[in-house]
């Protein structure tokens, strides 16, 4: 029969859950007390009405604030939310070319992937071959050697045309 295991607890260690002898004490002004022994730094916290927390746990020894526990958790959490609000999430936009694609065809797709670089995101080129196409692979590779020089000044090449199967396919990445 063996113990169930400790279930650890989410984020810093707090109060009586720090087992050390001593700690590198930061007061609640922000004065560095230096080192001190885990039972003084506790008293300091219950005079102040705070709690003692492990900041920097590796540490030797171990960084411990005395601070306002549930208004520091409040804060990392805020920060949290604010890091993913601010974070691009990038998506691969994908379109599909023709050898043969005509003129027009050709001016409208481009127009659509000025539109998704300005957004931040990636094209995936996809330039399907049917049939006897495959015998003019080349004709394909000028068409993505156009999209390339026209896209040039907004986008990097992320992936040289490259063949797959019966399509060739290049991936471009806004600057």
């Amino acid at each position: 029969m063996k113990a169930p295991p400790v279930p650890q607890k989410e984020g810093p260690r707090t109060n009586r859950e720090i087992r050390v002898r001593e700690v590198q004490l930061i007061d609640s002004e922000g004065q560095n007390r230096g080192v001190v022994d885990i039972v003084e730094a506790l008293r300091l916290s219950e005079e102040d009405g705070l709690d003692l927390v492990e900041i920097v746990p590796n540490a030797t020894p171990p960084v411990c604030k005395i601070l306002d526990y549930g208004k520091y958790r409040f804060n990392e959490q805020k920060k949290a939310a604010e890091a993913r609000k601010r974070q691009k999430i990038v998506e691969i936009k994908e379109i599909k070319l023709r050898p043969g694609i005509d003129d027009h065809d050709y001016e409208t797709k481009m127009k659509a992937v000025k539109r998704f670089f300005e957004d931040g995101d990636k094209v995936k080129f996809v330039l399907r071959f049917r049939g006897r196409e495959m015998a003019h692979q080349e004709l394909g590779f000028k068409v993505l050697e156009r999209v390339r020089a026209e896209t040039a000044p907004h986008a990097k090449v992320e992936l040289e045309p490259s063949m797959e199967g019966r399509q060739m396919i290049m991936i471009l990445a806004p600057k």
